[in-house]
């Protein structure tokens, strides 16, 4: 299928043939959770941590004698059911990462393109490049093209002009093709591909 190609000024100076077999599959709502669970999954540092009774800071000895006080027969104030006591089945470090078919990964990314094509919010420029690593310069690109919340996904490597000017555009992240990712892909307005980025994810989904 055909897409037109602009430039940084949202003049279309051409198109560019999409692969239907990329940009034009049955968008699934599940594969696309299933992935976004498994990326946020990875990203959790799974740190938290509660005391068990043998960690607490508290006396071993017995509280009050076994008869004749009249309270309920207490062994240790360590007990979860104590004021100052340990927590019971609490969490401990551990991985959260889970598995998930490199064909079901592939699959998501395929149908995030094609969602975000679907949609119509998808953009391809011709290149992402810059003279100068000017925030202001790329600003009114940015407002030229009616930007404010998206993603840019460039080839193999991100100019380097390109990426300094971006960041102090809040809303606007720059990727190079590798990082593509479903996660990053929904999370923003708008999903603007570079020629490059294009030919490369197309070698990597084919």
């Amino acid at each position: 299928m055909q897409w037109d190609v602009v430039n940084l000024d949202k003049e279309t100076i051409g198109s560019i043939d999409l692969a239907e077999a990329i940009f034009a599959v049955d968008v699934r709502a599940d594969l696309l959770a299933r992935m976004v669970r498994w990326q946020l999954a990875k990203r959790r540092a799974g740190t938290h941590k509660v005391k068990t009774r043998g960690e607490v800071n508290r006396t071993s000895r017995k509280p009050s004698r076994q008869k004749g006080s009249g309270r309920a027969r207490q062994g240790s104030t360590k007990g979860p059911h104590m004021r100052g006591g340990a927590v019971v089945h609490g969490p401990h470090p551990r991985d959260h990462a889970h598995d998930l078919p490199k064909k079901v990964r592939k699959l998501a990314l395929k149908t995030a393109l094609s969602a975000k094509r679907a949609a119509g919010e998808l953009l391809v420029l011709d290149k992402a490049e810059l003279a100068e690593p000017k925030t202001r310069t790329l600003a009114q690109h940015v407002a030229k093209m009616g930007l404010s919340n998206a993603l840019v996904i460039d080839g193999a490597a991100v100019d380097v002009n390109f990426q300094r000017a971006a960041r102090n555009l809040i809303g606007i992240d720059v990727l190079p093709s590798q990082g593509a990712n479903v996660y990053d892909i929904l999370r923003h307005d708008t999903l603007v591909l570079t020629r490059a980025a294009i030919e490369r994810l197309t070698e990597r989904l084919a």
